[in-house]
């Protein structure tokens, strides 16, 4: 009969560990998620943290300020997997589909205050209307473009109140929210900062407006890392989201968001091959285990698809060696300065971690997240959604 390995108790050069596998350093894990309360905190806003960067229910208690939340969710499965577990304060921060309000209404029933979000006078009547049939209330955030880098609605645009007077019977205006995704387009701290003020004046001034109008804004929701770490001010909002900032990444780290030492998440490997004419190391985690996020590409320091560590996590040749090429289930590994890799220094069996170009998908396809103590050995195999 077929046994299940159990990684807990086992370091990661132990057969019990497989491979590929999600790695999360506790310790790293921590200091960032304290390090965001620790932010909001000093800045006067409640932290909201997203949940998608690791969909665990174990993660999100040490991430959230309490048990029950608040906490922001970008699936419905994420939201019906949360709200089972006790988090009673969400937000589904994707705009709705209508066919998923019966979905929002069962997971409202279950007693999890789920808001969701629009940008569109067809939504809000398409929310407005499912209300009135089902004689429910729905509560609802407009989506506000502060920066024209992806949805909603700009603060100064006559849709906002249009919208908003579209929003009938239980569908419940409660506030604003929005994504300063320009935040992520340049690598410049002075960018950033802008980006956070331009973020935070948008938001506020969407907000005025609806409350001249009539309408009771109670939330004020801004959220990216970038701006949560850069932000100086944030008169006039209540809350922000951020997520990935609690495992950190290659593309945060190029932007100047996180250090090497911040980047809690990683890929296990083992060398399965190699190709000596080409100084090239072949690993059993290809761009299904890394992703095929190649954001790293557009930056200054292109990581193609991961920045190579020995097993204790540290880089290998500074930043020389990365993960440059993949097929599905194939990483291929090589310097890109200095000596070609050589077969003897990475035997067959050998495990390397890779830091990932993007922690959010990533860790998504994974069964379970392995959480790694400071002796570096497997602490817990941690439960996470996966799907939409």
């Amino acid at each position: 009969m077929f046994k299940v390995s159990n990684p807990v108790g086992h370091a990661l050069t132990d057969p019990e560990v497989p491979t590929p596998a999600f790695l999360i350093d506790e310790a790293k894990l921590m200091r960032n998620l304290e390090r965001a309360k620790a932010k909001a905190k000093a800045l006067g806003v409640t932290l909201r943290p997203h949940l998608k960067t690791h969909k665990s229910i174990e993660i999100a208690r040490r991430q959230m300020v309490s048990p029950e939340g608040p906490a922001t969710v970008s699936t419905v499965t994420e939201a019906r997997y949360f709200a089972e577990h006790g988090v009673k304060d969400l937000i589904y921060a994707v705009g709705i589909a209508p066919y998923k309000l019966a979905q929002i209404e069962a997971i409202r029933a279950t007693g999890c205050d789920l808001k969701i979000i629009l940008d569109n006078v067809a939504a809000a009547k398409a929310v407005s209307d499912y209300c009135r049939d089902h004689q429910t209330t729905i509560p609802v955030l407009i989506e506000v473009d502060c920066d024209g880098h992806r949805s909603g609605i700009q603060p100064k645009s006559d849709l906002l109140l249009e919208v908003a007077g579209a929003l009938t019977t239980g569908a419940t205006l409660v506030g604003v929210l929005t994504h300063a995704g320009a935040s992520y387009d340049v690598e410049n701290l002075a960018v950033i900062r802008e980006a956070a003020v331009n973020e935070r004046d948008g938001i506020v001034l969407a907000a005025n407006r609806l409350r001249e109008a009539g309408y009771d804004i109670r939330i004020v929701s801004v959220g990216s890392t970038p701006t949560m770490v850069y932000a100086e001010d944030e008169t006039g909002v209540t809350e922000m989201r951020a997520g990935v900032y609690a495992m950190g990444d290659l593309f945060m780290m190029n932007l100047g968001v996180v250090k090497m030492d911040d980047i809690a998440g990683s890929v296990l490997a083992t060398v399965i091959g190699h190709q000596p004419d080409k100084g090239q190391v072949i690993v059993d985690a290809g761009w299904l285990a890394m992703s095929r996020d190649r954001g790293t590409a557009r930056q200054h320091c292109d990581f193609g698809y991961g920045l190579v560590c020995g097993v204790d996590g540290q880089p290998l040749r500074g930043c020389d060696i990365r993960m440059t090429g993949a097929n599905q289930e194939h990483g291929i590994i090589e310097a890109v300065a200095g000596d070609r890799l050589k077969p003897e220094d990475f035997p067959v069996g050998m495990r390397l971690r890779v830091l990932p170009n993007h922690a959010c998908p990533t860790a998504a396809p994974y069964e379970k997240l392995l959480l790694v103590g400071d002796d570096g050995c497997v602490k817990v195999a941690l439960e996470h959604v996966r799907g939409w």
